[in-house]
């Protein structure tokens, strides 16, 4: 960051006596950047410099900064309601439920939070207290995949497979475990991708034998890996896990905190493998990030078996002060309303083909070992040697990402999650992206690749 001028400089020493900074150690320069405006897929800092965001702050601002009717909706419903708990209830806390059912294209309950971290903890309450409640009161285990993250908090951290976030955390919760990602990239020599998948997928029905089909109550997923390095599986591992789910009576749990609301060009990512969760979880886009929002969506039948009034604990006793509240739904019940005006889960789609097009003419370059795609997102592998597949160094991805800065693109990293592994440049983009937004990420990004030629 340039020393700037006296009141920004003051800015910068303040933060760094009062702030503490989420990764700071992956900053990739030695002063934060002080973010003051943002318009469109664009931030500007205290500099005046301006830049286009294309990881949409932390993979959450789908619609574009600066949507005055956002800010709009919440000033409304502040000024009729600014709060409320959700132990009664409030019209946009109905009217988005409803609105989440019509996304989803199920019949689904749906219990609101605040992040990604507390949708997925309610999971694991629900999906523990269900099992007990269907008479299957040994079932408290679940099975997540190596490199996935789930959240910070400790119930979703241990769900998390990144090894570099629990580190001087642990002992975190019991019951959790873990099987390989179905990182086709990286698969033995002489197996198909489909043949490598369906073995990734057989792993969690070995795990749930081998740990007691009537001790698993859940398996938790995102559609596709997202901040661990963006891991596509083949269509036939999905569809495999959703037979064991089905065979083993064990709860399928979709992870759709990153993948949903149009990002993988459709509304959830699952849809696009046509998969049928039990419970799905959710948060980021739901409000393009301008409000703090997550929900747990359960399935009908799954509710019903908290309805036992003759038993005193067969109810959720799960509260959360904040979550669900008034001015949150009725944001998120606008920029659902945004998405749908302006096409943007198709127009996802159509950015997404033409990003994943534009990085093919990396394909060859040295330091590229594969590029993956799901939507308008995707994932750069990077390598320091192609033939053994040998993880480029932090140093050169810090490097790549610093330059790609210097010149006005924001990319981000899989950064503290496998020791070795932080080696995926990623790019997720605003949905609502021009195409000369589109040019300026590829025409910077090859610029900056061709100066480690």
């Amino acid at each position: 960051m340039p020393e700037g001028t006296p009141a920004t400089a003051g800015l910068v020493e303040k933060d760094l006596k009062y702030v503490w900074h989420s990764m700071a150690s992956y900053s990739s320069v030695s002063q934060p950047m002080i973010v003051t405006g943002g318009e469109g897929s664009w931030i500007v800092d205290s500099e005046g410099n301006r830049y286009l965001d294309a990881m949409s702050g932390l993979w959450c601002v789908n619609v574009g900064y600066g949507r005055k009717e956002l800010a709009d909706a919440a000033y409304e419903q502040m000024m009729n309601l600014a709060y409320y708990p959700l132990t009664q209830s409030h019209l946009p806390g109905i009217r988005l439920a409803e609105k989440l059912n019509e996304w989803l294209e199920g019949e689904y309950v749906i219990f609101f939070s605040n992040s990604g971290s507390e949708a997925n903890e309610v999971a694991f309450k629900i999906a523990r207290q269900y099992q007990q409640q269907i008479g299957q009161s040994g079932r408290f285990k679940f099975i997540s995949r190596y490199r996935a993250y789930h959240g910070n908090s400790m119930g979703a951290l241990s769900a998390t497979g990144q090894a570099q976030r629990k580190y001087k955390y642990e002992p975190l919760s019991a019951g959790f475990l873990h099987v390989a990602p179905p990182d086709s990239y990286r698969r033995p020599a002489g197996q198909t991708v489909e043949q490598f998948n369906l073995l990734c997928a057989q792993a969690i029905e070995d795990t749930i034998v081998w740990e007691g089909v009537e001790s698993v109550a859940g398996v938790i997923m995102e559609p596709v890996i997202t901040g661990g390095g963006i891991i596509v599986p083949d269509r036939a591992y999905l569809d495999k896990v959703q037979e064991i789910c089905n065979k083993h009576g064990v709860l399928l749990i979709i992870d759709e905190v990153i993948c949903g609301f149009g990002r993988s060009g459709r509304k959830f990512g699952h849809q696009n493998f046509g998969m049928k969760p039990d419970i799905v979880t959710m948060a980021k886009g739901l409000t393009s990030g301008y409000l703090p929002l997550s929900a747990t969506a359960v399935r009908k039948e799954i509710y019903d078996s908290f309805k036992d009034v003759s038993d005193e604990y067969g109810h959720l006793r799960h509260v959360n002060t904040f979550g669900g509240n008034p001015t949150s739904c009725a944001l998120a019940l606008r920029n659902l309303e945004v998405m749908e005006r302006e096409s943007l889960v198709d127009r996802a789609r159509v950015l997404g083909e033409r990003l994943e097009e534009g990085m093919r003419a990396l394909s060859e370059h040295p330091l590229v070992g594969d590029i993956r795609g799901f939507g308008f997102l995707l994932g750069v592998e990077l390598v320091a040697d192609k033939e053994t597949k040998e993880p480029a160094s932090l140093d050169t991805v810090k490097t790549i990402i610093g330059q790609c800065k210097a010149r006005g693109l924001i990319i981000g990293k899989n950064g503290d999650t496998v020791a070795g592994f932080n080696n995926v440049l990623t790019f997720s983009p605003p949905l609502s992206s021009t195409d000369e937004d589109l040019d300026f990420i590829l025409s910077t990004f090859c610029e900056v690749m061709k100066l480690h030629l």
